[in-house]
């Protein structure tokens, strides 16, 4: 009788732990559409992919295919305003399901995070007032104690300026009116990336993109996704493929890069 007793507590017990295992385990796409909310991390200052109107309402790419993510499960979106310091932070936090906003694929961020299948390629290039695009068009040329250089604070521009960049001037600004900074001739030089180089060029006639072809720094843009959990990875990964190969994805640029400013 002990020894049946005994097995009984011990079914018992591994019993509730397999319950408890697979409640941890549950994945975001279970929770999401049993909630009715999709928790969308975005920082609302990267035109085009995404802005933060004064009206509070978010507009860009990934704004709209957030939007399109959401619709496909049926679920309203949760907007979750982060920066790019934060952006990790929040992420690992579990305040959000998703990442979105034009994001870099970086090794660190893949040591804590899971990336969905690529959007497109990009890479870091010199944005500058188009007077002195001579004399910006290398490292050696930027990497100059006399060269001002502006970047948002945390992300991957930062970075780059920091490993290929340490000489010259490096000053902090967000990353709505950083563009203002240039054109005030307050700083010579913003790396970013060659998407948002090229369409704050159309946007503000003085700004050049320097070589938006040949990067600096070759890079890719991703959705952020929770680390271990590939069932939603696989989701959005479908998801993304079928936005891409029936031209939905690419009319969502086109609609967005076509929008009068």
């Amino acid at each position: 009788m002990t020894i049946l007793k005994s097995t009984l507590i011990l079914c018992g017990a591994l019993t509730l732990a397999a319950g408890v295992r697979a409640q941890e385990t549950s994945s975001h796409l279970d929770s999401i559409q049993q909630q009715g909310q999709l928790r969308v991390c975005t920082t609302g200052d990267y035109k085009p992919y995404t802005f933060k109107r004064t009206d509070g309402v978010f507009e860009g790419i990934d704004i709209a295919m957030a939007r399109s993510l959401a619709d496909s499960l049926g679920v309203k979106v949760e907007w979750v305003q982060t920066t790019w310091k934060t952006l990790m932070p929040d992420m690992q936090a579990g305040r959000c399901d998703i990442g979105m906003g034009g994001i870099s694929v970086t090794l660190e961020r893949q040591k804590k995070a899971y990336f969905s299948n690529t959007l497109d390629s990009d890479g870091k290039i010199p944005l500058v007032r188009c007077a002195d695009q001579a004399k910006y068009q290398t490292i050696e040329q930027i990497n100059q104690p006399n060269v001002r250089l502006v970047e948002p604070a945390g992300g991957t521009n930062e970075a780059f300026v920091h490993a290929f960049l340490p000489k010259a001037q490096l000053a902090l600004h967000d990353n709505v009116t950083i563009f203002q900074q240039l054109l005030d001739n307050k700083a010579d030089v913003m790396i970013t990336d060659a998407s948002e180089a090229l369409y704050q060029q159309k946007l503000k006639p003085g700004l050049c993109a320097v070589n938006p072809h040949q990067y600096m720094q070759y890079g890719e843009k991703a959705y952020l996704l929770p680390r271990d959990d590939i069932s939603w990875k696989l989701y959005v990964d479908q998801w993304l493929h079928l936005n891409k190969v029936t031209g939905s994805y690419q009319k969502v640029i086109g609609e967005w890069l076509a929008v009068p400013q």
